[in-house]
């Protein structure tokens, strides 16, 4: 069976844009095919913004999410498998899914961890850059 992880990205990104919230991605950063400007980066992930307001011409593909944003005020086109999607969730209630790193179509949890969702590491989604991530697998 093909990978759930592109059809869920997909359905969580449609539920939060409906409910008017700004869906997030946690990325793997340190994934050989990402293409992201490095200078966001902290802790080898990367949050970014995808709600249509920032982004153009958003591809949420089977294999490969695309799109062009600003960051820092300097255009960049983005490209990331969809393997290195740690998680999708909404900035404001924190509500969506954690995958599992590395396991391309198994998934860690059906939602976030105790204290209320991942890092906001800081970047062009908001917030501040924090030391430590508190994310965490739940099996």
């Amino acid at each position: 069976m093909t990978s759930q992880r592109p059809y869920l990205v997909r359905a969580i990104h449609e539920w939060i844009c409906d409910n008017g919230e700004t869906p997030i991605l946690l990325v793997d950063a340190t994934h050989p095919e990402v293409t992201v400007p490095q200078d966001f980066v902290n802790d080898g992930r990367i949050v970014l913004n995808i709600s249509p307001s920032a982004t153009d011409g958003l591809q949420l593909g089977n294999e490969l999410i695309a799109f062009s944003a600003r960051f820092g005020g300097r255009p960049e086109s983005i490209e990331l498998p969809v393997a290195s999607v740690l998680a999708v969730y909404s900035r404001e209630s924190q509500h969506g899914m954690l995958f599992a790193a590395g396991e391309d179509g198994e998934i860690a949890s059906s939602g976030l961890d105790d204290d209320g969702g991942p890092d906001d590491g800081g970047g062009p989604s908001g917030g501040a850059p924090k030391d430590r991530s508190h994310l965490r697998v739940v099996k």
